[in-house]
């Protein structure tokens, strides 16, 4: 039925003297026009104002009497024919990696009775055209590729179409995208659409069954019938994906194969066509009321009792009771109801972690009652609020429902079900669902055999989650590391069925905790719990101290300083001797976290240049040398100011300074460790010829980033990315390591040639740390600050490094030339 009128009419005419009386009779019961105002029965034809679905769509039949006999009508349906517009809500973009399947959900509004679907690719009319990699199921809506290429990527809109009315809708854009992290590998088909378990159909129908299937190569689509040959007549559709069978016959029933197959395997799916003819449907009936008089039985009290009831049983049911002193009775109607069958499918699938599924519910009810659609996972409700988007319900019909499963998890594996309810009965079906996902976390690891450099990890597997274990990955972790680090391992690779390996390459004296990672086809695992922490043994130190060089000091000092390393027993040998000598001093630091050593000799004049090399020992030897460096003692103090010093003004920011030297030029000569660097910026043209400059490029203007730390106790692990100069600053020749405790003014400074240092810190409190650059243009900008507290401090031993830095306009005593400038400009 589909009109714009607001009423239907359904006609009656009977002959009869004396002339006969009209009923009607809606799915058996007869209808109370007298109740009910939009019933009219006018000469025989019953008329329904403003006619609704829900209360009267189905079967009708008139029923005429009189005093001779009645009739009873053949049936007449009363069919709405409508069709409902798709949700607004915008579609989320589907992306896949190239290669792999897709199933695009069209998830149709509300209709009556069947449609069509088709889907278009971008705008309209461009349809998409069916072949071997794509399909539009229509019992689903669907659209399935099968294989995903480049050109399949734009916005896709489901269109469908009433068989009845010709109207269309068309549902919001899905847009499918590309993902960029590599291509799909190829793989078994997958069965995504395939017929039901049983297909019933009438004898002289046509039949049409559906299978289609993902797959990377396209898999190619095949039919047979198990017990016997395919029908002659039947003919293969949309690239072999739909088996039609025009005008079934009882023979043409039996066991129907679809198989799906490509390079990387098969797969294949069986269900059963029955057909039956009008004869056996006339002996079903003519069985049923041969033992009709078995079925209906009066109880003792007066019970009337109805097995195996059927629609036959409907109507009104009177029990009269009789006695010497009259009679009385009750009428009471029965309502006998379609039993509710349902359909779940796929019963078994399993699917890769991020992909979607949709499981599909359908009921076969009595159209009078009303049903209710429950899903259940694992024997429980699922809330739809709480599961964070991955699930929806979908109900596109009255009598089924979809289960949409999204961006699918580990913890979403396991048996769907399915319960359908309706006033008369509930019935329920299952379905399971297997995820393969990245491996579990592997068990305990246990850390025996230890030796200076080497440790043996052994472990028990975890989940393979559905996809064997391919390969494991150690990885450790120490005081010293950013992190947990992968280590080298004896196998170099470890494969999915090894339990134990052997790491390598470890740093003696040192404590470690190691963990071990899985790893599948499908991707990497979350690690296993740390190891419990141990100490590799003691050996022989192999490295020597880093970064030797000289500090400032007293008169008559040779300050030497030095990265500290650190272990049990640990202790610096300090070796010096003067420039152009044979025999070396040595002094033995006995303090691990010691960084310097101060010599003192009141003989020793000022900037005389020293060779100077540091060794580590340990309880088991003496490690080597580092390479030897020339530096040089301390400066004395000058014995007579500049003279003649005079000031032009340049600019708005600069002046031109100049002086009278005193110090004798054979003082330079014999002081090769003297000199002097001044600042100089946009040098003026009219310098006199004698005089002799400097200049060097500013500090680079681009702070140390991304500062990474690592707190062990009062040893603090910084890294840091290189700082880059611009083309017109310094080139980097260090950096500088600036901390104090919060509240103090004054910064101790740690230098190094690295991006990374090891800052220890001395007292319990709060530090405030930071890093610069260091060029021949100064100190570059300061790092973003950060904020470490420490509770396990020591006193410091002796007083902590100095900061060296000067400001700009100061004039600094280096030891990089023997030239003397007489003037000098200055920024300010």
């Amino acid at each position: 039925m589909d009109s714009d009128e607001k009423k239907v009419s359904l006609t009656c005419q009977a002959r009869g003297n004396p002339a006969p009386t009209y009923r009607w009779l809606r799915n058996g019961t007869e209808i109370d026009t007298e109740s009910d105002y939009r019933y009219s029965v006018i000469e025989g034809s019953i008329i329904i104002n403003n006619p609704s679905e829900t209360k009267d769509s189905g079967q009708y039949q008139c029923f005429t009497t009189n005093m001779f006999g009645s009739i009873l009508s053949r049936e007449a349906t009363l069919q709405f024919a409508y069709l409902g517009n798709f949700s607004g809500r915008t579609r989320s973009a589907v992306s896949v990696r190239e290669g792999q399947g897709v199933v695009l959900m069209c998830s149709p509004p509300l209709h009556s009775p069947e449609i069509i679907y088709s889907w278009v690719f971008n705008e309209f009319p461009s349809f998409v055209a069916e072949d071997s990699r794509r399909f539009i199921s229509q019992e689903t809506g669907n659209l399935y590729i099968s294989k995903v290429q480049p050109s399949d990527v734009g916005s896709y809109i489901c269109l469908v179409k009433n068989t009845v009315t010709n109207a269309r809708v068309l549902s919001p854009p899905t847009p499918l995208t590309l993902r960029t992290d590599g291509v799909m590998g190829e793989y078994e088909p997958k069965i995504e659409v395939h017929f039901p378990y049983t297909v019933t159909a009438a004898k002289g129908s046509t039949v049409k069954m559906e299978c289609f299937a993902l797959g990377n190569p396209v898999p190619t689509i095949s039919w047979r019938k198990v017990n016997g040959p395919n029908p002659s007549k039947a003919r293969l559709r949309k690239s072999q994906a739909v088996l039609e069978i025009p005008n079934v016959q009882l023979e043409d029933a039996g066991t129907y194969e679809c198989k799906a197959e490509n390079s990387r395997g098969r797969n294949v799916f069986r269900g059963q066509l029955q057909v039956y003819s009008m004869l056996l449907l006339l002996l079903i009936i003519l069985i049923k009321t041969f033992f009709i008089i078995f079925r209906i039985t009066v109880l003792p009290d007066g019970s009337l009792r109805i097995l195996n009831s059927t629609k036959s049983d409907e109507g009104r049911y009177v029990c009269r009771g009789e006695n010497v002193f009259g009679s009385a009775e009750i009428v009471a109607s029965v309502f006998v109801k379609e039993p509710t069958k349902i359909d779940l499918s796929p019963k078994r699938t399993e699917l890769t972690v991020g992909e979607s599924i949709v499981l599909s519910c359908k009921a076969i009810h009595d159209p009078t009652l009303d049903v209710m659609f429950h899903w259940i996972l694992n024997g429980q409700p699922i809330d739809f609020e709480k599961e964070g988007g991955h699930f929806e319900s979908i109900r596109a019909q009255a009598s089924s429902a979809d289960l949409m499963i999204r961006n699918i998890l580990l913890m979403h594996a396991g048996r769907y079900g399915c319960r359908v309810q309706t006033t008369a009965d509930s019935i329920s079906d299952e379905a399971e669902l297997l995820v393969r996902g990245p491996p579990g976390p592997p068990g305990i690891v246990i850390v025996e055999e230890i030796t200076e450099t080497t440790a043996t990890l052994s472990w028990t597997p975890g989940a393979d989650n559905h996809s064997p274990i391919t390969s494991y990955n150690l990885q450790a972790r120490s005081p010293f590391s950013l992190g947990w680090q992968t280590v080298k391992t004896v196998p170099e690779n470890i494969s999915g069925d090894m339990e134990s390996a052997m790491a390598v390459e470890l740093n003696p004296w040192v404590e470690y905790e190691f963990r071990v990672v899985a790893t599948n086809k499908i991707g990497t695992g979350d690690p296993s719990a740390p190891s419990r922490v141990i100490r590799t043994k003691e050996a022989v130190p192999k490295t020597a101290p880093a970064n030797v060089s000289g500090r400032s000091g007293r008169r008559h000092e040779l300050v030497i300083a030095w990265e500290f390393q650190n272990g049990e027993s640990f202790g610096y040998i300090v070796a010096f001797r003067p420039n152009g000598t044979r025999g070396w001093k040595e002094k033995m630091v006995t303090s691990s976290d010691a960084s310097k050593f101060i010599y003192r000799d009141e003989s020793v004049p000022p900037l005389t240049p020293f060779e100077v090399k540091v060794g580590a020992y340990n309880n088991k030897g003496d490690g080597p040398f580092s390479p030897i460096v020339v530096i040089c003692s301390a400066e004395g103090e000058p014995s007579a100011a500049p003279t003649d010093v005079q000031a032009t003004g340049l600019s708005v920011s600069e002046i031109l300074v100049a002086w009278r030297h005193s110090i004798e030029m054979t003082l330079l000569e014999q002081e090769p460790c003297l000199a002097l660097w001044v600042l100089l910026s946009n040098l003026p043209t009219c310098i006199s010829k004698h005089s002799l400059f400097f200049s060097s490029l500013p500090a680079p203007s681009q702070a140390p980033s991304n500062i990474m730390w690592i707190q062990d106790g009062s040893h603090v692990s910084l890294g840091w990315e290189p700082v880059k100069p611009l083309a017109n600053e310094s080139d980097v020749m260090g950096y500088k390591v600036l901390f104090r405790q919060e509240g103090d003014s004054n910064s101790q400074v740690i230098e190094t040639q690295k991006t990374s240092a090891v800052v220890l810190l001395p007292d319990v409190g709060v530090y405030i740390i930071e890093v610069r650059a260091v060029s021949e243009g100064g100190d570059g900008m300061p790092s973003s600050q950060i904020r470490v507290p420490s509770f396990s401090g020591k006193e410091a031993l002796g007083a902590g490094p100095q900061c060296l830095g000067r400001t700009m306009g100061v004039i600094v005593l280096s030891p990089l030339s023997y030239h003397r400038p007489d003037v000098a400009s200055l920024s300010i």
